[in-house]
């Protein structure tokens, strides 16, 4: 059978003026925020919230994110978003998210990977017998899952560091893993001459940043369009994050 209607969340949102740019446009990163404030709503209803599992010292733990923006909703219009698991397998589990304007029309969809991390330990947990049981529905029209590598820099085009500042963090208190991106963003000229918009993400989260850590983002502009980026972490040279990011530059 197909993912369970009762795993399914579908909400309305709709776009204030605190989310959007001087095109009164979302920002991508609001628009982000907002599709995984429907993803806590979900595991919230579903009871398997990092608050849920504290009880067994296990939280998810974003590893990668594969996003695709079609269209970018304006201040004051009301979008759905809908979300729900997309299966498992040994060690993962996945979740998809697909955003619709009022007339159905499909605005964005990502597809996204996550394990279970002992909070003690911090080290891999196994997916707990009762969340694999719900798992046992057919994911065949799920959205296929981001695999392969990306692509290394060859050099450095743009670069700059940010510090975690204590609102850069989440209730993990982590470095929220929206900040990652907004952070990437930021060194894309289209981005910072708002002369275009983002097409299409794939990140790999690879380490946890805590507060006062200082975080070097390198960007290499690959063509007109496509950008690589590389976060590390600078007191150990750790590399936090990897992503590839297209852009429309006519937009």
């Amino acid at each position: 059978m197909p993912v369970p209607k009762e795993f399914i969340y579908e909400g309305a949102f709709t776009i204030r003026t605190n989310e959007i740019d001087r095109a009164r446009k979302v920002t991508a990163t609001a628009f982000i925020d907002l599709m995984q404030e429907a993803a806590m709503q979900n595991v919230i209803e579903l009871k398997v919230s990092v608050w849920d599992m504290a009880q067994k010292s296990i939280s998810w733990v974003l590893m990668r994110k594969n996003l695709k923006l079609y269209r970018l909703p304006s201040l004051g219009e009301t979008i759905k978003i809908q979300t729900y698991p997309a299966g498992f397998d040994k060690l993962f589990t996945y979740r998809d998210y697909k955003v619709f304007d009022q007339n159905g029309v499909l605005l964005a969809q990502s597809s996204s990977t996550w394990l279970l991390m002992n909070t003690i330990k911090r080290s891999i947990a196994r997916i707990p017998e009762e969340i694999r049981l719900r798992g046992d529905f057919d994911t065949s029209k799920c959205l296929p899952h981001a695999k392969n590598k990306l692509p290394k820099l060859t050099r450095v085009d743009f670069q700059k560091t940010f510090i975690v500042n204590w609102h850069d963090m989440d209730f993990n208190e982590h470095l929220n893993n929206v900040r990652y991106m907004q952070w990437m963003f930021e060194t894309v000229d289209y981005y910072l001459e708002h002369t275009g918009t983002l097409e299409e993400l794939d990140i790999i989260y690879k380490a946890e940043c805590y507060w006062k850590d200082t975080v070097e983002v390198s960007t290499q502009k690959v063509d007109e369009c496509t950008y690589l980026h590389r976060l590390v972490r600078l007191s150990d040279q750790e590399v936090i994050a990897l992503a590839q990011t297209t852009w429309n530059k006519n937009s």
